[in-house]
């Protein structure tokens, strides 16, 4: 079987939550004797071809990106070409110019999209959009929803019921590098032993100008591992607000992110818009055996994180109520610990990258058998 995957992005130019989907399903699709190809846009693609733990990456020339959305003029050659070698076309969504490839293109191949999020921000342009995507959804074979939750409460979904199956994210333990003990002496040295943490693109959607004004008056140390769009001015935040028990880490290296969740005493994540569908730092601190904190927003984060069980589950937004619940656990390392065995043991049997990669390969057997 072939499986091309399409994507505004990918690695090594991109490291976001959908590009790790990816790379899961194609690095287990490959113990499957399944070959994958990603066709993705990059400002630098020079070389076109790369490879990624043996699949191979297409990159094209973004020439321009606009509202989020990156557009190339060579993208709808290169993906005709792909699409003659393909099985299965697995689109990755949202990607209002991925559309317009399937739509125009006559493609007939088996296709499978996965619906990691609804369309947020721009909702002006959204109502231009909406006959485009409702166009693409109805033409794909089948829709991939990343959790139950977000199947129920998202509109654009419901009219599509019929052919949406759900297919929870799910990640691999054993790709994860194990540190060397100096590692984690580096770490502990520069932080202490005890931790907040959340890792991410520091992004608008994040909630972490919550975070920040949460922490206001307490003394547990948080760190942030990433970089974004909003950093500079979640520093000036912190700055102005005299908070010294933030730490900006910057991007860390895989082994330094795996050292930081083995060390960390819980895993905090407060995003409070539906642009976050899912979570892949929150499933991350559950794999490692973390109690989360995490907001009420109707979408996967409360698929992986359920309240009094595996973390706590706070209203969006509400930096008060944030404050409490890392407090709670801070005072509470007992009850914490066996929140961070129960998120341990639901990853284990709902979120594990061989389940997910058995499920998508019976939904490819399916569309081209059908």
């Amino acid at each position: 079987m072939k499986v091309l995957h399409v994507f505004k992005t990918y690695f090594p130019d991109s490291f976001g939550g959908v590009e790790q989907v990816i790379y899961q399903i194609a690095r287990g699709c490959d113990e499957r004797d399944i070959e994958t190809k990603v066709l993705a846009l990059s400002d630098n693609p020079e070389p076109t071809e790369v490879e990624v733990y043996k699949h191979t990456v297409h990159r094209c020339k973004q020439n321009v990106n606009f509202a989020s959305t990156g557009f190339s003029f060579d993208v709808f050659d290169k993906f005709k070409q792909l699409s003659k070698w393909a099985d299965v076309i697995h689109y990755h969504y949202p990607w209002p110019l991925m559309d317009i490839l399937h739509c125009i293109s006559g493609v007939s191949k088996p296709s499978v999209v996965t619906y990691h999020s609804d369309i947020v921000r721009q909702k002006a342009l959204l109502h231009l959009y909406k006959p485009l995507r409702n166009k693409f959804l109805g033409k794909v074979n089948k829709i991939v929803a990343t959790s139950p939750n977000y199947l129920k409460t998202s509109q654009a979904l419901q009219r599509y019921q019929d052919k949406v199956d759900v297919i929870p994210i799910g990640l691999d333990r054993l790709a994860y590098p194990k540190p060397k003990p100096e590692t984690f002496e580096y770490w502990r040295e520069r932080i202490g032993e005890k931790f907040f943490l959340f890792i991410g693109v520091l992004r608008y959607y994040k909630g972490l100008h919550i975070l920040i004004e949460a922490a206001n008056g307490t003394e547990y140390p948080i760190v942030i591992v990433g970089a974004g769009p909003v950093e500079a001015e979640l520093k000036q935040q912190v700055h102005e607000s005299g908070i010294e028990n933030i730490h900006f880490v910057g991007p860390v290296s895989e082994i330094d992110k795996s050292a930081l969740l083995e060390l960390c005493f819980g895993v905090v994540f407060p995003s409070h818009l539906r642009s976050e569908a899912f979570g892949i730092s929150l499933l991350e601190g559950a794999m490692y055996g973390k109690p989360m904190i995490s907001s009420e927003i109707g979408t996967g984060t409360t698929y992986i994180n359920i309240d009094q069980l595996t973390g706590l589950v706070v209203p969006p937004a509400d930096a008060n109520a944030l404050r409490k619940a890392m407090g709670w656990l801070w005072a509470h390392p007992k009850e914490a610990s066996q929140m961070g065995n129960r998120a341990a043991k639901r990853y284990q049997e709902l979120f594990t990258a061989d389940d997910m990669v058995k499920k998508y390969v019976t939904l490819y057997q399916e569309i081209i058998n059908s």
